[in-house]
């Protein structure tokens, strides 16, 4: 049954802080350092759930192929980041979802977003399913395509769902998450300027809209040397069932952005419009052949 309280969403986008060539471990202590603050100004503003970008721990390095990143892995739960923000989760009493690099056992590595919950717990992962294999974005070099479908996680403050980045363009597990519970989906990301500009503002939108729930879509800011593959363009923004965007950050600077979503839209948005009653499941086996 859909959640009819208001809650508040944080999405916080940041420009990477270290330099490509420092040790791994730099990179994720810097960056943790740096989110920190917005875990206390989210708390200060009554945040319930909050979400950080496409493997926050460090910058977008796909567009390297160099091994060294692999470093950056970790495991989940049991690694140490995924321990310090259970700590502060249980302290804030705040849902927290943590996009990392994650290491399942040497050699098999997957980028994926631990869920909390509002008390500490960790719920569950969400591995990404969709892996782009383009110019500057060479995914599949680190990491395996998901392997969990498409979870969704029951938390203090609503049931949630996660897509990541490239995800996105694929309106099968989006639909997949609305059918298993998903009230708000949240969509960590890492994407440049260019065509998917244009997509970023349209595509979880219609998502929003053909599924009857929040999406909270996050993206990174600036440039990251040496790669140079385009600048990030922030953006982050929060859209409702019916399509509105209730609320956008800047395209540039480190940003936190904060709303109230009203639950009760995802009953009224679905009750509106029957997209799942009229739904035709036995006419859409060419969806599913290869």
């Amino acid at each position: 049954m859909p959640s009819t309280h208001s809650v508040k969403i944080g999405l916080v986008q940041l420009a990477s802080k270290t330099p490509a060539d420092a040790p791994c471990s730099q990179h994720r202590q810097t960056m943790i350092e740096a989110h920190l603050p917005y875990v206390e100004q989210a708390t200060q503003q009554g945040v319930n759930i909050l979400c950080f970008q496409e493997i926050f721990t460090g910058p977008y390095f796909p567009p390297s192929q160099d091994p060294k990143w692999y470093d950056l892995a970790e495991r989940i739960p049991e690694g140490e980041t995924v321990q310090q923000f259970q700590a502060l989760a249980k302290q804030y009493g705040m849902v927290m979802l943590l996009p990392l690099y994650e290491e399942e056992m040497a050699g098999l590595y997957y980028n994926t977003v631990a869920v909390i919950d509002a008390d500490g717990t960790y719920l569950g992962k969400y591995r990404k399913n969709h892996l782009p294999q383009v110019a500057g974005f060479w995914e599949k070099f680190f990491f395996r395509p998901g392997n969990l479908g498409y979870p969704v996680f029951k938390t203090k403050f609503g049931t949630i769902g996660v897509y990541i980045c490239y995800d996105r363009h694929f309106p099968e597990g989006a639909r997949a998450l609305g059918l298993a519970g998903a009230e708000i989906v949240f969509n960590p990301s890492a994407t440049v300027a260019g065509l998917s500009e244009s997509l970023w503002q349209k595509e979880q939108v219609g998502h929003a809209i053909a599924n009857g729930y929040f999406v909270a879509a996050i993206n990174r800011v600036g440039t990251e040397a040496p790669w140079n593959i385009g600048q990030f363009y922030g953006t982050s923004y929060i859209v409702n069932p019916y399509g509105d965007v209730i609320a956008k950050a800047p395209r540039e600077g480190d940003f936190m952005l904060v709303a109230d979503v009203d639950m009760q839209q995802v009953r009224e948005a679905r009750n509106l419009w029957q997209f799942y009653r009229d739904r035709r499941p036995e006419t859409y086996q060419p969806l599913i052949q290869p």
